[in-house]
């Protein structure tokens, strides 16, 4: 008997194998009137969490349906249940067993294991799965058309906790999951979900389905060896409170870690009505999530009913109502409204042959494959599944068009003491709040970073600050660090040649940062280079790349090509490429005094100079006597006025007021000139000139010249990738005595027209070599970091330590420690002194000329006024004379020019008061 019972089974499991390859199309329902009974299977675990709840909640849902008249139209809903007892083989047993009663619709499977492989035979007979506790993400997709999940999807689940991960700041985590369908495409999901927001799994542990303590702390003993502290446990009951046994043992429970449970574990704490102390215990500080249901009356109403019900099941224990309960109550009522809908539309109850299901003729075994047969409203029914929307238990239960319930959310739940809290909730709407998502669902969605909140926390330990996340754990061994061994600028980092001890600035800098970690880190230098000359950088990064070594301490540029492969911390030096050029001292020569000016600001200069002269001698002429006499003279005084302004040395006094104005002018117009030629000549004659014509990188692109670089540094690839400069340019430079030797030899005796370097390398070689300098701007802006593997915690923690190191001053007294020598005088780095141009200075020989043309303007116009006046006076006085001898002035230019030249007698060399008490202010003639 038991060799048939094999046999029947393995036949069975072929069978299945062999319908998932061979679909059938469904056939049409013929027309009738609505039987007096619908049966419908359910297939779950009843010895289980989720069983013991579900079998109560079904049957107060059938009951409840069964007593409405508003659903069914009098058809009675029967459901007939069986116990998988937790297994795979079992559940497919009952399954095949309901094929052959003709069920229309199976509640269930509870086991996202046993859904896969039943969910073949339900597309081959056209019967859906309502499965109120399968939550694999993965059942939704095309594949299994007729499974339709009752609760939430476990994709929503892990979107929910990779938003909890990331609202504090975890880069990465630890996954422990059942090794199953469920666990595996669970976890899937989340490392999806992790991904969009550039977060990732560090490690992934799976649980072997049976496993015992042993395999368990084996598996917890490796993963205590890791970095990450953040632990994500995705399991059945069994497992996960094996995997919580083991992990206090352990310590793993303690201050520092982070762990995130789905919602298995809210499920069973919800059901039971006092947990046990030493659970509770167990899982102090956990974080885990509960499908979120609506406080609505119809939920208020069915847990105040609850205990009767399980009374009416003769259960041997108290049960309590939990969320999968709660779906599993809706999903009964949902089958009943999709089949009301299905005979609304017409639908009957009629089932059709499966040909590939005939029994061959030449079988004579005892499995009856023709019993099982094709549900010929199934599509239908389907469908009608798919468009139900209606008010449950658990709030609205309507699908969207990917098959998934509308409006998913979660509570997220702290357990603490003898209970727990909830200290937020997660909706697909607006993210992580502390308002419930109904009321959420009443504004508009909002998933920015400030509005996502959650309650404090108490986490494993007792700790109410946020756990880091992550911890070093080295696992007895120390960190291998790798530094490059350079041969020049030994000052930023090397290795003794005697003692084979790393030094430098950049170790300084680094043992300093360490030294600020909350935690110890043990490591050990390894050289990186043959010490004959610098190594290649690039090979130092793609030495962490490869994991020969754990990190990279030095003077690392942080270039683009190298973050796309490792994580660099904070710059701990700015940076940048600059342009050397060798310097020299020009010998002045005989006409070394000219060179301050251009020859157009002398020759404009020495016309100023006789401009303002003439104005003056204008102006003063009538009324000054040092500017009268023979024409010689006059012209003598003027050129001698004129040029002896330049020294302030002027002899004669200037008496009208236009004239006092025009020279002040002009004598602050001297003052610039003489201080800027001044200036400018101590340049010349004392400063250092650029003896190339290059003042930049523009200038190197444009010509042929050799160009000098630093071995194993990236500013070769720059050059020839970024700049498009030739390689064959280029020339490789391994020390300083190289770097002097190539820019004195000069571009055309074998040396260089320049070299270009990263700045902190340049200011080192000039503080020393005083005949060369920096010319132009840094072209590029970069800095120097230390290099880990890529999501490195270390990194981030340094990045810290090196932020504390500048703030409080430490950064920058290691730099005087090993920078602060310099043999060189402190001059800028400009050492071309440039001529002096008629541009700088044109805006104060527009004010001096403008004033002087103001100043003749108003002069001619007093003198102008003064002739006429003088000459009406002449006549006037002729007329009263009656002497026809009395000569008037003729009013001709002749006239004027004499009356300009005359002496204006009421002016004797300075203002005096007149005999008549009139004041005659310098000579202009106004009188008061």
């Amino acid at each position: 008997m038991i060799g048939k019972l094999v046999h029947r089974h393995k036949s069975l499991l072929s069978l299945v194998i062999f319908l998932s390859f061979f679909p059938t199309p469904g056939l049409s329902a013929n027309s009738t009137s609505p039987p007096k009974v619908v049966n419908i299977g359910a297939l779950f675990t009843f010895n289980s969490t989720i069983g013991r709840v579900a079998k109560v909640a079904i049957s107060g849902a059938v009951n409840d349906v069964n007593n409405d008249t508003t659903v069914l139209n009098g058809t009675k809903l029967v459901v007939e249940m069986q116990d998988t007892k937790c297994n795979g083989f079992d559940g497919i047993i009952q399954a095949l067993q309901f094929m052959e009663k003709d069920v229309v619709a199976i509640l269930g499977p509870q086991s996202s294991v046993i859904a896969h492989v039943i969910a073949h035979l339900a597309n081959e007979l056209k019967v859906p799965l309502l499965s109120f506790s399968a939550t694999d993400p993965t059942l939704t997709s095309l594949e299994y058309p007729f499974v339709i999940q009752t609760t939430q999807s476990d994709l929503f689940q892990m979107a929910a906790i990779a938003d909890l991960i990331d609202y504090y700041q975890w880069k990465q985590v630890v996954a422990i999951y059942l090794d199953d369908d469920f666990g595996r495409n669970g976890i899937a999901a989340l490392g999806d979900k992790l991904a969009d927001r550039r977060l990732k799994i560090s490690n992934r542990a799976g649980i072997r389905p049976g496993s015992d303590r042993s395999d368990i702390t084996d598996l917890l003993v490796k993963l205590a060896l890791v970095e990450s502290r953040v632990i994500v446990l995705h399991a059945d009951l069994g497992s996960g409170l094996l995997v919580f046994s083991v992990a206090n043992y352990l310590g793993m429970m303690s201050e520092g870690y982070v762990w995130i449970v789905t919602d298995w574990l809210s499920a069973y704490l919800d059901s039971i009505l006092h947990a046990d102390e030493g659970l509770m215990d167990m899982i102090q500080g956990v974080i885990t999530l509960r499908q979120h249901t609506p406080n609505s009356q119809k939920k208020r109403a069915l847990v105040s009913n609850w205990a009767k019900l399980v009374e009416r099941e003769n259960a041997t224990e108290n049960i309590r109502l939990n969320t999968y309960g709660l779906y599993a109550y809706d999903t009964v009522w949902l089958i009943a409204r999709a089949l009301d809908a299905y005979f609304t539309n017409d639908g009957n109850i009629s089932f059709s042959a499966d040909p590939k299901l005939q029994k061959p003729k030449n079988d004579n075994g005892s499995l009856h494959l023709e019993a099982m047969s094709v549900f010929d409203g199934g599509k239908m029914l389907l469908d009608n599944i798919q468009n139900v929307s209606f008010t449950g238990v658990t709030g609205l239960v309507q699908y969207n068009d990917e098959r998934h319930l509308i409006k998913p959310a979660y509570d997220i739940i702290n357990i603490i003491g003898t209970g727990f809290r909830v200290i937020g909730f997660w909706s697909n709407y607006s993210g992580l709040s502390v308002v419930s998502p109904e009321t959420l669902y009443t504004r508009p969605p909002n998933k920015t970073w400030s509005n996502q909140q959650l309650h404090p926390v108490i986490w494993p330990g007792g700790d109410t600050k946020v756990p880091r996340g992550w911890t070093f754990a080295y696992n007895g061994r120390e960190l291998r660090i790798g530094v490059p061994n350079r041969v020049s600028y030994r000052e930023f980092v090397t290795e003794s040649q005697t003692t084979g001890i790393v030094s430098g600035f950049c170790i300084d800098v680094f043992v300093a940062a360490v030294n600020l970690l909350p935690y110890p880190v043990s490591y050990s230098f390894v050289p990186f280079g043959n010490g004959k000359e610098n190594p290649s950088y690039s090979g130092l990064v793609q030495k962490v790349v490869s994991n020969e070594i754990d990190g990279a301490v030095g003077d690392i540029s942080i270039v683009t090509n190298r973050t796309k492969v490792v994580d660099f911390t904070q710059p701990f030096v700015g940076s940048g490429l600059v342009v050397l050029v060798p310097m020299k001292r020009q010998k002045s020569d005989s006409w070394a005094f000219l060179q301050p000016f251009t020859l157009s600001m002398w020759a404009i200069t020495g016309v100023f100079f006789l401009l303002v002269g003439v104005v003056v001698w204008i102006l003063e002429h009538r009324i000054n006597e040092d500017f009268r006499g023979p024409p010689k003279r006059q012209l003598i005084t003027v050129l001698w006025f004129s040029f002896s302004t330049l020294f302030f040395s002027h002899k004669e006094n200037t008496i009208s007021i236009l004239g006092r104005a025009v020279l002040i002018i002009w004598l602050f117009v001297v003052l610039i000139i003489q201080s800027s030629y001044t200036a400018s000549l101590t340049s010349i004659l004392t400063v250092q000139q650029i003896s190339t014509t290059i003042h930049g990188i523009e200038d190197l692109q444009r010509t042929d010249d050799p160009i000098g670089f630093q071995v194993g540094s990236f500013t070769e690839n720059y050059l020839v990738e970024e700049l498009g400069i030739s390689r064959s340019r280029l020339k490789a430079l391994g020390t300083v005595e190289a770097y002097a030797e190539a820019l004195e030899l000069g571009p055309h005796h074998g040396g260089v027209a320049a070299i270009v370097d990263e700045r902190p390398y340049v200011d080192l070689f000039v503080s020393t070599q005083c005949n060369f300098t920096i010319v132009g701007s840094e072209f590029t802006k970069s800095g120097w970091g230390f290099a880990f593997p890529r999501d490195s915690e270390l990194a981030v923690d340094l990045s810290t330590a090196i932020l504390k190191l500048s703030e409080n001053g430490d950064l920058q007294r290691i730099h005087n420690k090993w920078f602060t020598r310099s043999t060189c005088s402190t001059q800028t780095d400009l050492l071309e002194a440039n001529q002096l141009e008629f541009s700088s200075f044109s805006g104060l020989f527009l004010i001096c000329g403008l004033a002087c043309l103001l100043a003749l303007v108003v002069y001619f116009v007093i003198l102008l006024i003064q002739f006429y006046k003088q000459a009406q006076e002449d006549e006037t006085d002729a007329s009263s004379s009656g002497s026809s001898r009395l000569r008037t002035p003729r009013r001709s230019i002749r006239g004027f020019l004499s009356f300009v030249d005359n002496k204006d007698e009421s002016v004797n060399g300075a203002p005096r008061k007149s005999q008549t008490g009139n004041l005659s202010i310098n000579g202009l003639g106004i009188e008061n």
